[in-house]
């Protein structure tokens, strides 16, 4: 491996974390895909018009779909390809045209499989969602957001108190939790209590996911980077409840 090649890799690990993550819906298995996936780049050169960060994601996607995690982790309506693109695209921010090019598709075959992926993906995952969000403007802007996309709001919870309660009261289907609550406590610690009661799937939402993602503490699966628009939020809210649901099977 090229000395620029291994110091861009070390800077693009959160993000290939994340993305790896997403895709099978667990951070055990998400950090497994990852490391199988750096030793396969260990002979590698950094590649003509890709960053480091480009080539963890082709190298991730790559050994995703041909060592039978695509298999384990494929979910009614969606393409394991349509999934990739989808998280590449609205998670990752990568641009479409450098997507097809880690997926190894030319970019209308791209372009077509994420118009096929975004007529569906409203169509197959519905549930109740609570918000966890300090700041009630925010907090109210999210709510739409969960509503554009075609799920219930179970409540909005502005301390990890409130929180806790809440969530013993709706049983949600899904936790959207800001990391930090301010004053009134902290999601992860919210999570935590929450989910020692019964399982959820749970999607974090902060600004700097690079901070969050270090490899020294347990770790959220699910992370969505702040601001997000309601395609992100609809295409990580499927990946977590699909993820679970296939998971419990």
């Amino acid at each position: 491996m090229s000395e620029s090649l291994r110091d861009g890799l070390i800077r693009a690990l959160p993000y290939g974390r994340r993305y790896a993550r997403a895709l099978t819906g667990s951070q055990p298995e998400g950090d497994l895909l990852v490391a199988e996936s750096l030793r396969g780049l260990s002979a590698q050169r950094l590649k003509e018009g890709f960053t480091p960060l480009y080539q963890l994601y082709e190298a991730i996607s790559g050994l995703f779909a041909r060592k039978g995690f695509a298999a384990e982790y494929d979910v009614a309506g969606l393409s394991v390809s349509q999934r990739q693109l989808l998280l590449l695209i609205t998670l990752e921010e990568v641009p479409v045209e450098m997507a097809a090019r880690i997926m190894g598709m030319p970019l209308k075959q791209a372009e077509q499989e994420l118009e096929d992926a975004q007529g569906r993906l409203h169509k197959n995952v519905q549930t109740s969602v609570l918000i966890i969000e300090d700041e009630p403007i925010i907090a109210m802007d999210i709510e739409q957001l969960v509503l554009q996309c075609g799920h219930q709001v179970a409540g909005i919870a502005h301390t990890q108190a409130d929180a806790v309660k809440l969530a013993k009261e709706t049983k949600p289907g899904l936790i959207l939790a800001d990391i930090n609550l301010g004053p009134g406590g902290d999601g992860i610690q919210a999570v935590a209590e929450i989910t020692s009661s019964f399982s959820v799937p749970v999607i974090y939402v902060t600004a700097y996911p690079e901070r969050l993602l270090t490899g020294e503490t347990m770790e959220p699966s699910f992370v969505i980077t702040k601001p997000f628009d309601p395609l992100t939020l609809a295409v990580a809210t499927y990946q977590a409840v699909s993820s679970a649901r296939t998971q419990a099977v």
